[in-house]
């Protein structure tokens, strides 16, 4: 059984559930298993030697989503090549794709924890009562080192834009 976390996060003020465990900087990056489509699968040692921004969103179609996930693309320019940011929900990978299509984001890479939710307890933002992923930032370095962490305390705010982006800034 899963660690469960009350008491730390909302959804408009309603207290809601997160599995798994608290993640801080210094911790070595939990691997997963996710989709990059209905078939294929991606993990963390796809990416391994690079610099990963995972944006963590509840649904790809909700405003705040939208913004997180339009934001990280626009930044994703400046980071360089070295730098991967991954976009994880629980939206099916036939929506990330239309949604992506519509908004013309190409530069992040979207992952599909809706199959077993794998990555959302392993990074201890699965809300219990929703089968969603909690809104969170994670930063981890080249050697899968965590290095900055932000979990929301409320699902609909935004998360620290500039200091996640000044975190892998940082690591390049």
């Amino acid at each position: 059984m899963a660690q469960e976390r009350t008491g730390v996060a909302t959804l408009k003020g309603n207290p809601i559930t997160l599995v798994g465990p608290e993640l801080k900087a210094g911790d070595k990056a939990p691997s997963f298993s996710i989709n990059k489509s209905l078939t294929e699968t991606a993990t963390l040692s796809d990416y391994s030697g690079k610099i990963k921004l995972i944006s963590v969103v509840p649904s790809i179609d909700t405003g705040v989503c939208d913004a997180q996930t339009r934001r990280f693309n626009e930044a994703a320019a400046g980071l360089g090549d070295n730098v991967v940011i991954l976009t994880v929900s629980v939206d099916t990978p036939f929506a990330q794709s239309r949604w992506c299509g519509a908004a013309g984001v190409d530069k992040v890479v979207m992952l599909s924890d809706y199959k077993a939710n794998s990555f959302g307890e392993a990074y201890g933002v699965l809300i219990k009562e929703l089968a969603l992923d909690m809104r969170a930032i994670f930063v981890i370095d080249a050697n899968d080192t965590i290095q900055y962490v932000e979990y929301l305390s409320e699902m609909t705010e935004h998360p620290n834009y500039e200091k996640a982006i000044e975190a892998a800034k940082s690591l390049v």
